[in-house]
């Protein structure tokens, strides 16, 4: 008898015919609530040294305007135009090189879903979203967030993604720390993120430049951004 034949003939007698005990949820995989605490995922972007706004539809393109006043901005191809303010330049992002995405001055994107309890952003490469790697090259992150998109915990979160595209977890701008603890920020990804958070829903019913470009980031299927 080999040592595994005898472990695994210890482990049936132990069990003998006892059947396997029902999984049960985590204890912090709580049902969602009807309400969503905003100022809770305020306070946790915040944290994360994100800079967050808050306005109404109508509002959006004058609040991104003087952030993205001068800039050159790459954008996903289905990023609705009418979000953006006129004095930004627009780069659509159509298979753009990294070098040319890199020499943009900022990004500017949608979501997919974001979680108030740990303040995490999650991109899943759709219209408004596009290539991962748009979203990790240039220096300046905007992130449009609308109220209906958040929920409270992070189970919540998985039922609005499908895991077979790839996700971005986002949690505040680019960061990492030496052995002395000394906090330093861009090394990775962006190292400026804002976060626009806009009541109630889109009012347009389809993306303005293009389709959903998952496939593009297909090898390289998850990545996490923490601040």
């Amino acid at each position: 008898m080999t040592g595994r034949e005898l472990i695994l003939g210890r482990l049936r007698a132990a069990l003998g015919d006892h059947p396997p005990t029902p999984a049960t949820a985590h204890p912090e995989h709580r049902p969602g609530t009807a309400t969503v605490d905003l100022d809770l995922l305020t306070d946790r972007l915040t944290d994360y040294r994100a800079t967050v706004h808050h306005c109404s539809a109508p509002q959006l393109p004058d609040v991104l305007d003087p952030i993205l006043r001068g800039r050159r901005v790459v954008i996903p191809p289905g990023l609705p135009r009418h979000w953006l303010p006129a004095s930004v330049a627009v780069t659509p992002d159509q298979d753009l090189t990294a070098e040319e995405i890199a020499g943009c001055d900022g990004v500017v994107t949608g979501a997919a879903v974001a979680v108030a309890e740990t303040g995490t952003i999650i991109l899943d490469a759709g219209p408004d979203q596009g290539r991962r790697i748009i979203s990790l090259l240039p220096d300046l992150h905007i992130c449009v967030l609308w109220t209906h998109q958040v929920v409270t915990t992070v189970p919540e979160a998985l039922t609005r993604v499908d895991p077979r595209n790839p996700l971005t977890w986002i949690s505040g701008p680019s960061a990492t720390s030496d052995i002395e603890l000394n906090r330093v920020e861009g090394v990775h990804e962006p190292r400026n993120l804002h976060v626009v958070i806009v009541a109630g829903a889109d009012a347009s019913s389809s993306p303005a430049l293009g389709d959903n470009p998952s496939d593009a980031s297909a090898a390289d299927p998850t990545g996490t951004r923490l601040g």
